[in-house]
Order: structure tokens, then sequence, then C-alpha cells
């Protein structure tokens, strides 16, 4: 079918031929469970199938798209902790993607994990390499896989009806067949191959796309460089360099060489265009390092995690490492996430040794050294920024001396433990200076974040120094930004504050972040193994700036003097009016697995902001269509402070008799957001690509001409 890289490895690459073959593995859960399973690549290069014994029936275990990265078996707590039964040669760890479990397995010889080990991340280097076409290959060729039951390499009618369910389309019977009669060119009563192709064209076909196209052309079948320019400008509002910005556009995404040559664009082009990054509703000039990285610290938000070590609740949930590796480390969510201070909760462990873990709780405890290799290993992987480790100290003098040890020597020159320069400092350094450092907070160690207690912000002033800091919980911060909104705002001009969740938040849930970040709190810190809205903003406002973890506060929360209060924002601030025209859904996935249900599919625009801009409107619900659903709906939303404003996106399958289904979600900041005619690629819940799933919009911003109160 459609040619790909995988395919071609799958016939000539040694590692993916002895895969495909399949080999007995041992899997393992905990010490206990440590089970032979029988693992095999399917054909499709792209599933993994296990079963009990060769031969035995087989069930799938994970795609391939489902893999972040493949680690070695020295890397694993569990494999580590079996290390005088299994030799860590042998193991090796498959790493998945959002809040999946890691999957340790353990080969019976060292050459048969490096085969499993090798042929995994080749597989996960070329899928993360794919580009959007390559990546559309991939999803109909998965399609057809699971649409081709009996596995001949073509399908019925009768197969390509059972493939619609299971795309969440619900089309008349009669009009179904006439596609399908239609990309039969062969008239051989099945589709094969690029027939099926022609096929899903068909069946994908943007009737709004081609009418705002036409729109455009003279002619209807094409744009010229002057109409792509007008289009530009006019929707898209790219006022610098329009030209030349078209003649790169064209030649980036115009199919054909004849256009290219000719300096026009189709309608395969155009639709290309729109769908891609450039496209996209996230202005791609924020997604690399593009702020003023030598600021104060304090003139930053600081990507936070509390109580890292939890991957559960608070109460009895497991404490591991792998919560610091995924703050941290370079797996995808990782990056995404980006965190710059995490959290470790020190205690007295035995034969002297200090263990981590949420003190008078029945969680798990692990070493504190454990957690300092982890830190080493991986805190500068994903970004070169500095990395604040707030240590939550419980030892005794004794077990303290051992965690300074543990700090200087794993650490080693990573350890930021005199100050920069070796000068007495007048102000806190910027990410810039701090970029290979870490800065702990350790008491014998610490240089610019030492923590102090707070009473009240005079205090502070009279007091304290720009080097230390104070921990708010969320109640107190909520508090001081009602009663002392501005004056708060002062305080975190020149001192770090950090926020932590409520002690009775015990199921890990979180809070949400903006109402502190309005008041310009630095750290505010969150429970990152829970997925939902309040991770959703968070992870929104961190997507951009190269996802180091830092992100500049607008002026007015930098300025020592401001005079602004969340609460009670007034004029300099204009207001501005922001237009949503949702037009249209493409292939939604599927709520309900049940082959024949179909979601009823609505999208719901929330806008976080100061409590005055916070607002949510929704469109109406499309019935029984997941696979291109139509709304055509505008939505209107006043914002006073466009600088603090978070937009969350939400998909979500109306349901009459209960709450409505979650579907898929984009969040980003305003300050990040295009004007015009822009795809949302939407997320999970976990924060990870739905990809093709995506709504269709038009973005526009006006100034509101009202006077402000």
């Amino acid at each position: 079918m459609m040619a790909s890289l995988i395919q071609d490895r799958l016939t000539t690459d040694q590692d993916l031929l002895l895969m495909q073959e399949g080999m007995l593995i041992r899997k393992v859960r905990s010490k206990s469970w440590k089970k032979l399973r029988y693992f095999r690549l399917q054909n499709d290069g792209m599933t993994v199938w296990h079963a009990r014994q060769a031969g035995g029936s087989e069930k799938p275990t994970f795609s391939i798209s489902d893999v972040e990265t493949v680690r070695k078996g020295h890397d694993s707590e569990l494999l580590r902790s079996l290390a005088e039964e299994f030799p860590l040669e042998q193991g090796f760890t498959v790493v998945f993607h959002g809040r999946r479990s890691n999957l340790d397995l353990v080969a019976n010889s060292v050459e048969e994990a490096q085969t499993w080990m090798q042929g995994l991340q080749l597989l996960v280097d070329l899928v993360t390499s794919m580009d959007q076409q390559e990546q559309l290959d991939q999803w109909l060729s998965d399609w057809f896989q699971r649409g081709d039951k009996n596995q001949d390499g073509r399908m019925s009618f009768g197969e390509v009806q059972r493939l619609l369910h299971l795309m969440n389309v619900e089309m008349d019977q009669e009009y179904a067949f006439n596609l399908f009669q239609t990309a039969d060119i062969s008239q051989s009563g099945t589709l094969e191959g690029e027939e099926f192709v022609q096929f899903y064209k068909a069946l994908t076909k943007r009737n709004e796309v081609q009418e705002l196209f036409e729109n455009f052309s003279a002619d209807g079948q094409k744009l010229t460089l002057l109409e792509f320019v007008d289009f530009l400008q006019g929707e898209q509002k790219e006022k610098d360099n329009a030209p030349d910005l078209a003649l790169e556009l064209i030649n980036r995404y115009e199919p054909s060489d004849s256009g290219k040559l000719r300096h026009v664009l189709s309608l395969d082009g155009f639709l290309s265009y729109l769908c891609s990054k450039d496209g996209d509703i996230f202005n791609p000039a924020c997604l690399p390092i593009y702020q003023d990285m030598t600021q104060p610290l304090s003139h930053y938000f600081i990507n936070s995690s509390h109580n890292t070590y939890l991957v559960g609740d608070q109460l009895c949930g497991q404490s591991s490492v792998e919560g610091y590796i995924r703050c941290n480390g370079v797996e995808k969510r990782a990056l995404k996430r980006g965190c710059r201070c995490v959290e470790v909760d020190v205690w007295d462990g035995p034969s002297g040794e200090p263990v981590v873990y949420h003190g008078h709780t029945l969680t798990s405890r692990i070493p504190f050294k454990d957690v300092v290799a982890a830190v080493a290993q991986y805190a500068f992987q994903t970004s070169d920024y500095p990395l604040i480790l707030s240590l939550e100290n419980h030892c005794s003098w004794e077990q303290q001396q051992t965690l300074a040890q543990h700090l200087t020597e794993i650490l080693g020159e990573q350890l930021l433990s005199t100050p920069l320069d070796g000068l007495l400092p007048t102000q806190l350094p910027s990410p810039e200076k701090l970029k290979p450092i870490l800065c702990p907070a350790l008491s014998a160690l610490v240089v610019y974040l030492k923590s102090v207690p707070f009473h009240t912000f005079s205090h502070s002033r009279e007091n304290y120094h720009f080097y230390e800091t104070s921990s708010f919980s969320e109640s107190k911060a909520r508090n001081l930004v009602k009663e002392a909104g501005n004056e708060f705002v002062q305080h975190n001009t020149w001192q770090l504050s950090r926020v932590y969740p409520s002690g009775l938040r015990t199921d890990s849930s979180n809070y949400n972040p903006q109402e502190l970040w309005n008041a310009g709190c630095q750290m505010v810190a969150m429970n990152m193994q829970t997925a939902g809205l309040e991770m959703d903003i968070c992870d929104g406002l961190f997507r951009q700036n190269g996802v180091c973890g830092y992100v500049l506060k607008p002026d007015f929360l930098r300025d020592a003097q401001t005079s602004f209060n969340p609460e009670r924002p007034i004029s300099p601030y204009k207001a501005q009016i922001l237009l949503v025209q949702v037009i249209s859904g493409q292939q939604l996935p599927k709520v309900n697995t049940k082959e024949k249900c179909i979601v009823d599919p609505l999208v719901k625009v929330e806008i976080f902001g100061i409590h005055a801009d916070t607002a949510r409107q929704e469109t109406n619900y499309v019935e029984n269509n997941g696979f291109n659903p139509y709304w055509g709906q505008t939505l209107s939303f006043r914002v006073l402070v466009p600088e603090l404003t978070m937009l969350r996106f939400v998909v979500k399958d109306y349901d009459w008799k209960s709450r409505n289904e979650f579907i898929g979600q984009f969040t980003l900041p305003w300050t990040c957001m295009q004007q015009g005619y822009r795809h949302i690629h939407l997320l999970s819940r976990d924060g990870i690509s739905l990809h093709p799933a995506s709504i269709f919009v038009y973005i526009s911003i006006q100034e509101d001409l009202e006077t402000e109160s």
C-alpha cells in the first residue's frame, strides 16, 4: 500500500526482522510478578502483540506511536531491585507517552535485549521524524489494517461499512456505496492500496475549505501569488513581508513542481498550508526561545512541581524517581512539561541514609541519593536553564550532613554553592546567567533561594532580602490576592514566591494556577501526575519559549512601582473583543469504544485570566458525526487584560443523560495566538497528540471601542 520508511526497514533491518519472528521475554510488574510472555512485532511495524506462549492466542500490547523512548535496565528502579535475580544488561524499559505505566522487560540474553531496544528505538525515531504527509499515510495505513478484517490486503464494502463506524462516521448506506464504487477503479468489488486512498479523499473532502479557496481565487483552480498575498494580509493578519512569506509558503506546501515554478497554490497546497504549523492557531514564532532571558529570576513564571516524587495520591501513593525523570527528562511528555522547580521531602532513613516520601503518610519511600542521581542525569537534557531543587528538610543534624555530601558528590559542578562570579549579589541572577547549574534549597549550600516564613508584605520589605523566598498555601495566597492584590504584585517583582496545593488535596488534585500568576507568583507548584483542566492551563503557558520552563512576565508584573491589581484592573488596560468562529472538526476520536457508537461533538471555548475576563461559551452539538462535523457558529468574548489570558478549546461528546464526555483539548496563551483561519490540533487528557484530530476556526481580535472603567 502506501510506501513508507517503516515498511522499507521491516524487510531490511536485522533487528526488526527478528522482532517480527517473536521472542520469549519476561514481563516484570513487581518483585513477585515476573512472567514469560511471547512478544512479536506485527507486520505493520506499528504494533507489538503478546501471547502466553509461541503460537498462542495473541492480543495487542502497545502501539509504537504510544512509545516515548526505550531505556536500559540500569535506569529502572524495579529492575535495579531485581539485579541479583536478572542481569541488568538483559533488562530494558518501554516508556509511554502520558501517564501510562512503564513496561519493564527482561530478555533471555544481552543480544536479545539489544535487538528489542535498538529495534523499538529505531521505530520510535522513524515515527517522530515523520512529516505531515507521512503521518497521514501512516494513519491511513493503520486504518486500512483495522478495516481489513480478514487481512487479505483488500476491503469489501462490508468491511468499509464497519470501518466507517470505527472512524466515527455515520453515513447513508447508499452514499457510502457510491463513494465505494467511484473509488473501485479496478471494478473488483474491493478497495486496494491507492483505491482506499481515493475513497478516503472523497470521504474527507473539505467543502468549507474549498469555498474559502474559491472566494480568493479568480478561476477557482489556483491562488496566484497576489491572491495568496491578499489572503495572508486580509484574513491571516500577516502584515510583515507578506509577499516573501507567500513565496515561502508556496514552496513549502504546493505539491506540484509546476505550481511552485509558476508561484501558484492549488487547493491541495492551500489545505496543506492550513493544516500545517504555519496554519496552526499557535504562533510558530513562540515555539523557540524568543523572550529576553537576562532579567532577574523574579521576573519569570517558573514551571513548578509539587511533591514531585509522588506518582499517585498524597496518602498511599507510590514514591518514585520516575516523577523527577518525567518532569525533567528526555521523554516527549517531559519536553512539553519543561519543569524547572522540583520538590523533595527528605526524612531520616535507615542505616543513616535519608529517604524521600510524604511524611506521616503511607506513601512508599525512596533513597535520597537515588533522587539526586536521577536529577544529575536528567536535569539539563531538555533545558539549559536553572533547575531549582526545593528541599523540605526534616532530617536530623547527622543525616543533614549526609544530604549535603550526596548533593556535592553526585551533582558535582552542576551544583551552585557560591555566588556567581564570587561577587556579593545585589539582585537575583537571570536564567541566562544560571544556565549546566542547579540551585538547591538546603541551608548549608543555599546561595539565592533561602526559605523564610512570610508574615506581612511590609515585614518582608523591611527584614528580608531579594535572595530569600517564601512559600504560601493556595488558600493563603488566594486570600492575599483578594485582600492586597497590588502589594502581592509588587512583592513578586523583587522576591520569589512559591505556592503549593492545599493539604486537603489528598487525591493529588490541582488548583487553577492562573489566579496566582495574575499576582505575579513565579513558582505555582502543581501535582503533575494528575491530568485535567488545571494542568492543561499550566502546560499551555509553558508550551512557549522553547519549553525551557521560564516565561517572562508582562511588564506590569515586573515594575516595582506597578499599580496593577488583578482584582481591580484599571486603565490604561484596553479591552479587546475576541471573535471565535468555530467552523468544523476533523477525524475526532471515539469516546465509547463500541463499534456502532458515534460521538455527538460540541466545542467549548474557555477564557482564563483575571476574574473579570474568565468566561465560557459553547456551540451546539452535531449529531452522530465525529469525522467531519460542521458547526459554523461564532462566539464572542470581551477581554480586559489579554497579556494574562489563556484560551482553552475543548471538544466534548454531548450526552443528554449525563455529563458530556471529554474528547480532546488545546490550551494556549493569548499572546501566542494567531488570527485568521486556523486549525487547532487536539491533545488527549494527558497532553498527547490526537493527530489528525483537529477543529477549524476563524480568529479575529478587535479593540473594544467602549470606555474602560
